[in-house]
């Protein structure tokens, strides 16, 4: 059963992905400098298989988080948000922000992205708590 869990949960993060990034499209482009043809939709394109790739990572956070919440003891909806926002703003933001720092991105590429990861670690946390 908890392979079902840890695929519900990964689908809910990513479904959050499409919402979060339709609505910040615009500005994460732009701060990605994004390369947009005639029809304003990025050059490079997006296939199937870049879904595909997105979709097992997010398996993979869903699945780690399911085994640290497992080690850990978390069981309630309430805990599993709080714990999930907790790995998504304090670890993956700070690793996003890492790499943007470096690669000498904008700031507000890293507060979109670091957003998106602390909101859909909270909605993987509060599904795994669910089941």
């Amino acid at each position: 059963m908890e392979i079902l869990n840890v695929l519900v949960a990964a689908a809910a993060g990513f479904a959050l992905g499409a919402v979060y990034y339709g609505i910040l499209a615009e500005p994460w482009m732009v701060a990605a400098g994004i390369r947009r043809g005639t029809d304003g939709k990025p050059e490079s394109g997006q296939t199937a298989l870049t879904f595909a790739i997105g979709f097992v990572l997010q398996l993979v956070v869903a699945g780690m988080m399911r085994h640290v919440f497992t080690l850990s003891g978390i069981s309630s909806a309430g805990a599993g948000v709080v714990a999930g926002f907790g790995v998504g703003l304090f670890f993956i933001t700070p690793w996003i922000a890492l790499n943007n720092l470096y690669a000498g991105r904008p700031v507000k590429l890293t507060v979109i992205d670091g957003g998106y990861a602390t909101l859909a670690c909270a909605v993987i946390g509060l599904v795994l708590s669910l089941f």
